[in-house]
């Protein structure tokens, strides 16, 4: 099956394009993937966002890129009552839990634009799958276990559908409560959300983490989505039309 991997906004991003002839797709993607980081990025002073939070563009002068980003990041706020912000606790500008699913979706919408039909888009463990994998069978997902990476807790077979999971696992406490500025979440461990896109997925899990165990209320109340959250306690929780996709 053609897959390429390269490492891209500071994470590592695979494509499967099981219909792909040829090396252009991959650019493609890539090449907008990487345009992406250029806008985006928190750690490269002349983007778009640095410059943004540095004060030095006025909203007039904003692309339409940077226009979309902010309006879905206060979409999501409103959605999940304020549990899902772009400042930071320190006052910085940090859309990123919008802007890695956002970019995944932009890069499935391009396949398809270009007639792909059968495809996995994932960077960093989020993902978008399209039609069917290699083997003509929905494309099967793992679930690693937050207390044991080396262990699979789940495996999911899912085809046209959004896959994002938020955690402290890998990154530590970088998903705050803005209701409670300096409260750690402690909880919950790790949130896994499927939803229409990944675009859906990744916003939803963001701001559904937030809210330690309730989240996974909020994922079981918002349409279209469905959730696997693990406690600190080591109990998984899921919502009610989760199991649909579980194969193991």
């Amino acid at each position: 099956m053609p897959r390429q991997s390269r490492q891209i906004m500071g994470m590592p991003v695979t494509l499967d394009i099981v219909d792909a002839a040829g090396e252009a797709p991959f650019e493609a993607v890539f090449g907008l993937l990487e345009a992406i980081d250029r806008r985006f990025s928190p750690f490269k002073a002349e983007s778009e966002l640095c410059r943004l939070d540095r004060g030095d563009l006025a909203e007039p002068a904003l692309s339409g890129e940077m226009r979309e980003v902010l309006a879905l990041a206060e979409d999501t706020g409103r959605r999940s009552n304020g549990y899902f912000r772009i400042r930071r606790p320190d006052g910085g500008l940090d859309p990123s839990g919008v802007v890695k699913g956002w970019a995944i979706k932009r890069a499935a919408d391009l396949l398809r634009a270009r007639g792909h039909r059968h495809f996995c888009v994932e960077v960093a463990g989020d993902m978008e799958v399209s039609g069917l994998g290699p083997d003509r069978q929905p494309w099967r997902v793992g679930l690693r276990n937050p207390f044991d990476a080396g262990q699979i807790v789940k495996v999911l077979a899912l085809s046209d559908r959004g896959i994002a999971t938020s955690g402290t696992a890998t990154q530590g406490q970088h998903i705050y409560d803005p209701h409670r500025p300096g409260h750690a979440i402690t909880r919950i461990v790790s949130l896994t959300v499927i939803g229409p896109d990944v675009l859906e997925a990744d916003r939803f899990a963001t701001a559904a983490f937030a809210m330690e165990e309730d989240g996974i209320d909020f994922i079981e109340e918002t349409p279209g989505l469905e959730g696997y959250a693990i406690g600190a306690d080591r109990v998984a929780t899921l919502t009610s039309g989760f199991r649909a996709y579980v194969t193991q």
